[in-house]
């Protein structure tokens, strides 16, 4: 696409400023829905752990602590590659650090579900699977099994959400850098996708204290 193709709005927009801030509502409009139902999971969470503590620090303790903690800096670290993309988008006009910081990103994300896979594995090994295999731990109780559903549906939904993000970020490097539709001049549709990866990191910021943390202070 040429140069002055990109400086052309979608008909249904006035301005390039116009479809940007149209983009980054309709992103913010989905993420506030995807909160509250974030936040009803985690809020259901703490509702059963207030009621049944002792069993859920017992079952919390068979969480997978390092593996939890690094994803937890590779989500982290993925947040700054992100940022460090956009940047590069704003202000480069060669496209060759934004791809750089983006393949980062993608790479990070991935190793995330490489690791979650391995814990997943870990996990089916332990007997902490509910209803398919699990087998209740000396004093955890039948209560404790609550803890490993809320572990499996939080992180189950997590990385479907990462893997929909990574996506987007490949989509982004093999389409529309590509094309040339992404630079200094219009780079709101990058700026989307970093708010949404923005938002996958900040539920995990949640789930790690609540899955890992539980019973190890």
């Amino acid at each position: 696409m040429s140069d002055s193709a990109q400086l052309i709005p979608e008909v249904q927009y006035a301005t390039l400023e116009q479809q940007g801030d149209t983009a980054q509502l309709g992103m913010w409009v989905f993420l506030v829905n995807e909160t509250i139902f974030f936040g009803a999971l985690i809020f259901t969470y703490f509702l059963y752990r207030t009621t049944y503590p002792h069993e859920f620090e017992v079952a919390a303790k068979d969480a997978v602590l390092w593996c939890g903690s690094v994803n937890f800096a590779l989500l982290l670290t993925s947040s700054l590659t992100m940022v460090l993309a956009v940047n590069a988008a704003a202000q480069d006009e060669r496209p060759r650090r934004m791809i750089i910081w983006l393949v980062a990103t993608a790479a990070l994300g991935c190793a995330f579900l490489v690791v979650k896979g391995y814990e997943y594995y870990l996990d089916y090994q332990d007997k902490v699977v509910p209803v398919a295999h699990y087998e209740v731990k000396p004093g955890e109780g039948s209560a404790g099994e609550l803890f490993w559903v809320f572990y499996w549906v939080g992180t189950g939904l997590h990385a479907i959400h990462l893997t929909i993000g990574i996506g987007l970020v490949l989509y982004m490097l093999l389409w529309r850098i590509r094309r040339g539709e992404i630079g200094p001049a219009y780079y709101a549709p990058l700026e989307v996708v970093g708010i949404y990866w923005s938002f996958v990191d900040t539920v995990w910021l949640f789930l790690f204290p609540s899955i890992y943390l539980v019973g190890r202070s």
